[in-house]
């Protein structure tokens, strides 16, 4: 569905159903007046009187109201499965080359270099995982 302003909407949905302003106003016990101010987008309709208005027009309130109901793109599937293994490679890449220069320079502890390099073996093992699925 398009953007659109509330009042275009209403303008739609009353042409679709074949309405005069007058009838809307009617049915919404409200003038044809404020029917008219609100297709003009110069008032809108009590937040009360929404539900039945959607129920005139036989739409959800959340398609009157323009509601979207997925509100994060997430990406596709096959993105996904490229960035996994992207990241784990990098990981495992990044600590043995941390490793080595780090102990070429002297400024890490055996203990600390022998994590990092089980960190990156974890990831090559979580690779190898992934790809026999």
């Amino acid at each position: 569905m398009k953007k659109q302003t509330f009042g275009n909407i209403i303008v739609s949905l009353r042409k679709e159903k074949g309405m005069t302003q007058l009838e809307l106003a009617e049915k919404m016990g409200v003038t044809d007046k404020a029917v008219s101010k609100w297709e003009r987008d110069l008032s809108f309709p009590d937040v009360s009187s929404i539900p039945k208005l959607a129920e005139i027009f036989e739409v959800s309130v959340d398609d009157l109201m323009q509601v979207k109901t997925k509100t994060k793109e997430t990406p596709p599937d096959n993105k996904i499965n490229e960035i996994i293994p992207l990241a784990l490679n990098g990981v495992a890449l990044a600590m043995g080359i941390a490793v080595v220069v780090l102990l070429f320079l002297n400024e890490i502890e055996i203990n600390l270099a022998i994590r990092m390099l089980a960190i990156g073996l974890v990831c090559l093992a979580i690779m190898q995982l992934i790809k026999k699925e």
